[in-house]
């Protein structure tokens, strides 16, 4: 527990209950005010580059980024480093190849990104498909995470308050997504990284005055509290029981940096863009962003080591999920005055608003497909229809969501959240690369690439040591762990390649050169946008 004292609990209570009433009603106040498509799904396209920036930031720093990147670090120090320079490097990937053509092609989801080219219903289904299925496991875990942060914030044990919890919590996000829409949820978004960003900022900074400034004192006493001594600051302690800890750190690394890029509650962002410029702008202010919060985070989890020890750390969460508010909690010191109270419980709201803000996204990008990619797509309907379809989808996905989240609140979520990165590094990020650049790319080939890459994640997930056979497992009784790496990327991603290089082979000549033509005659739309001027 944080062993804060019944004030500071109660200010902690008091601000969770704020922030809902808050979120909430700016959601009210900016969402559609009437059943319009462009205002639901895109919010017209008026985010400015600063805000569309700071709403894609708040989608990287996911709970997943603060509470499993945060635990790596302090357990494991330089892979954890190395983890969150990969979810920068995401980003980077995202802003230099992926952003402007998506912005080109797509209108509201992915699969407008993907059917631009190649269309058909099939190709729509299969993308609402893979949205939900690499979306629908990190949502479970950003839902189950809010039982497991009040609880350890607000010192309760009991089972059904945890349920409780995440039960609200589903509630919220699914009103968060019908009722505020793109706008709504990016203002949320928004302010949850002003908030992450300033808590944070602040609190590396008193855990830096405490070891001096000295960044090499911090990691040196992080080191030796570690119980690892100088391994602590080497590649592969994360992977120190496996049997290719190299491989397997390289297979993590691919999964989050072409995972990251390419999931689709990211990608909806590049929409809402009025043009090839504020795209530019946005992802340099979210580049900035992330950047920042990745060297606070790094502070704040190895101080956590530093000052508490990895005995500490562990003993609160095994996974260290909790490093980052015991980090910010040490430093404080051991009594807290009324200020530090205050600025802790702003740290934990944050992280609180940062579980709600994230599964809010998710569940809309999700609604979005189903209503967009699928049952619009199958009946022609109104635009008002299409609108409520989104809204009533946010109910479909939200309610199984809650169910899951509630039976897996007790179990290890990290197969989950490395299932989702999985997915997308195998499916959609070949899928998005070969559509957008490959001239002879075919339907056929891009069916084959997206069934084909989540095909071979789902067989292998099951055999990583995530599911079964450490203590830290989904099920620690179970033992069918035949897969050799943690992550399923370094043989998922080349099966999601060549899915789609074998698809388009077997398509025919004919077909390919039918393609090409039709790369051919909107290639200058994906490459350079609309032929109007750029209003930036």
């Amino acid at each position: 527990m944080t062993d804060l004292e019944g004030t500071a609990q109660s200010w902690s209570l008091v601000a969770f209950c704020t922030v809902v009433t808050l979120t909430l009603l700016l959601c009210v106040l900016t969402g559609p005010d009437r059943d319009d498509l462009e205002e639901f799904y895109t919010g017209y396209r008026s985010l400015s580059p600063l805000r569309n920036g700071l709403a894609i930031a708040g989608d990287y720093i996911s709970a997943a980024t603060v509470l499993t990147i945060g635990g790596v670090i302090a357990l494991c120090g330089y892979d954890g480093v190395v983890l969150a320079l990969s979810t920068l490097l995401s980003l980077l990937l995202l802003m230099v190849l992926l952003a402007e053509p998506l912005h080109h092609t797509g209108r509201f989801t992915m699969g407008d990104a993907l059917g631009r080219r190649l269309p058909g219903r099939a190709v729509r289904v299969t993308a609402c498909a893979v949205t939900l299925a690499s979306l629908v496991p990190m949502m479970v875990v950003q839902l189950a995470g809010v039982g497991q942060l009040l609880a350890f914030i607000l010192g309760f044990s009991d089972s059904a308050m945890r349920t409780g919890c995440v039960v609200g919590a589903g509630a919220l996000m699914i009103t968060y997504a019908a009722i505020g829409g793109m706008r709504g949820t990016a203002l949320i978004q928004i302010l949850k990284t002003v908030m992450l960003l300033a808590s944070g900022l602040v609190v590396a900074v008193l855990v830096l005055h405490t070891f001096g400034w000295s960044p090499r004192a911090l990691f040196e006493t992080a080191a030796r509290r570690s119980g690892a001594g100088d391994a602590f600051l080497h590649y592969g302690l994360q992977f120190a029981n496996g049997p290719h800890r190299g491989l397997d750190m390289v297979s993590t690394q691919c999964a989050i940096v072409l995972g990251g890029a390419c999931l689709p509650h990211v990608t909806m962002r590049m929409y809402t863009a009025g043009s090839a410029r504020q795209v530019r702008r946005a992802m340099s202010w979210a580049v900035s962003a992330v950047t920042l919060f990745m060297a606070v985070i790094t502070v704040v989890a190895v101080g956590a080591t530093a000052l508490i020890g990895r005995t500490g750390v562990a003993a609160a969460d095994p996974r260290g999920n909790t490093a980052y508010l015991l980090g910010a909690r040490a430093a404080f010191g051991m009594r807290l005055s009324h200020a530090e109270s205050l600025l802790f419980t702003t740290v934990t709201t944050a992280i609180f608003l940062t579980l709600l803000a994230s599964v809010a996204s998710m569940t809309l990008a999700c609604a979005n497909s189903l209503a967009h990619d699928v049952a619009a797509a199958r009946r022609p309907t109104t635009p008002q229809r299409e609108t409520t379809l989104a809204r009533l989808a946010a109910l479909a996905v939200g309610g199984p969501v809650i169910v899951l989240a509630v039976l897996a609140q007790h179990r290890s979520l990290q197969p989950l959240a490395t299932l989702s990165f999985c997915l997308g590094a195998s499916a959609i990020a070949p899928a998005l690369v070969y559509s957008l650049f490959w001239r002879r790319y075919t339907r056929a080939g891009l069916l084959c690439t997206l069934i084909g890459g989540t095909v071979s994640v789902l067989v292998l997930m099951t055999g990583t040591d995530l599911v079964s056979g450490t203590p830290q497992s989904a099920f620690p009784d179970a033992h069918f762990n035949w897969f050799p790496f943690t992550t399923t990327a370094l043989v998922s991603v080349p099966v999601g390649f060549l899915s789609g290089l074998l698809g388009t082979a077997l398509s025919g000549r004919r077909a390919s050169a039918r393609e090409r033509e039709r790369y051919e005659a909107v290639e200058p739309l994906l490459l350079a946008g609309p032929s109007r001027p750029d209003s930036g």
